[in-house]
C-alpha cells in the first residue's frame, strides 16, 4: 500500500488511480478515504488521476494522538503534494476535510491549486462565540466528545442515521450505515476525541479570505451535521470567486440522488 511520511514520521496512506489533471480528495470526520470510493472511480474515469488519503489517525495512517488540528492536517496534505510533485491541483473536501483543503489551499497550496471544492464544509466557524453568535453551542460538541469516550462503536450507528438523513425519511441502506460505522471504527479514539474541537473551533475566515482560485461550495439544506448557516452561506461571501450551490433537502454525508447529482457538478466544474 502507498505511503507517504509526514515531517513529523506520521505515515499517510493514499490511492491513487487514473492519469491526467491531478484531484486530490479529503474526507470528514470520522471517515477514511473509503469514503471517496465512487468518486474516485468517476474521476480516473474521466481523465483525471484522483487521489485520496486517510488524515492522520485515521483509516491506514499512522495512529497518532499528536496534530489533530486543521493546520497539520494542511500540513500533511501539502506533504502529500510536494511528495507527488504534484500541480494544477484541484483540491475537494467534504465536511472536516473541507476545512483542510481550504487551509491548504489558502496558505500552503499557492501555485500548486488550480480549484478548490467543498461539500457540507465546516467553514468559517462552526462554535457560537461572541464573534460567530449564531453558532452551535459549545454543549453540543461537548455531547458529541462524551459519545465519543462512552460508547463510540453505537456512536457511530447513531451519527450514521442524521449523516445521511435517515432520520428524516431519506432511503439510506444498512450497508450504508455499517460502512460509516466500519470506517469511524478505524480512527485513533484520541484522533477522533481531538479532532471535534478541530472541526467546531478552527475560525477559518481569513482563509476563505485568501483563496485566490475558483471555489465550488456545495452544501445540503438539510445538513443535520454542519448546518448551511454556519457554513456554505457565510463561506460564499468571504470568497472572492465562488459558486454556490444548494441542494434541496440533501443531508451532510454524500449518498443517494444527492450524490448523483453532486458528482456530475464536481465534474463540470473541474472542466470548466
Amino acid at each position: 500500500m502507498p505511503y507517504i511520511t509526514t515531517p513529523d514520521g506520521v505515515e499517510i496512506y493514499y490511492t491513487d488511480q487514473g492519469t491526467g489533471q491531478p484531484v486530490i480528495l479529503s474526507h470528514g470526520w470520522p471517515l477514511s478515504s473509503d469514503a471517496w470510493q465512487t468518486e474516485i472511480k468517476l474521476l480516473s474515469d474521466a481523465g483525471y488521476r484522483a487521489i485520496a488519503h486517510d488524515r492522520r489517525g485515521h483509516g491506514r495512517s499512522t495512529k497518532t494522538f499528536t496534530g489533530n488540528d486543521i493546520d497539520t492536517y494542511a500540513k500533511d496534505l501539502s506533504a502529500l503534494v510536494e511528495a507527488l510533485n504534484l500541480t494544477d491541483v484541484v483540491v475537494i473536501g467534504h465536511s472536516t476535510g473541507g476545512g483542510e483543503v481550504v487551509r491548504y489551499a489558502a496558505q500552503y497550496g499557492k501555485g500548486r491549486v488550480a480549484k478548490v471544492i467543498t461539500a457540507g464544509a465546516i467553514p468559517p466557524l462552526m462554535v457560537k462565540t461572541d464573534a460567530n453568535p449564531d453558532g452551535l453551542p459549545i454543549e453540543v460538541f461537548d455531547e458529541i466528545r462524551a459519545n465519543v469516550l462512552k460508547d463510540r462503536s453505537q456512536f457511530w450507528f447513531d451519527l450514521a442515521e442524521s449523516f445521511f438523513g435517515a432520520n428524516h425519511g431519506r432511503d439510506v441502506s444498512y450497508g450504508a450505515k455499517i460502512d460509516f460505522w466500519r470506517q469511524g471504527m478505524l480512527v485513533n479514539l484520541s484522533a477522533a476525541y481531538d479532532c471535534v474541537k478541530a472541526f467546531s473551533e478552527t475560525d477559518q475566515t481569513e482563509d476563505l479570505k485568501a483563496i485566490d482560485v475558483p471555489m465550488f461550495i456545495a452544501h445540503g439544506s438539510d445538513d443535520q451535521i454542519v448546518p448551511i448557516k454556519d457554513a456554505a452561506l457565510k463561506a460564499a461571501e468571504l470568497v472572492a470567486n465562488a459558486t454556490l450551490k444548494v441542494y434541496e433537502g440533501a443531508p451532510h454525508g454524500i449518498h443517494g440522488d444527492y450524490q448523483e447529482i453532486l458528482d456530475k457538478d464536481i465534474l463540470a466544474f473541474i472542466a470548466e
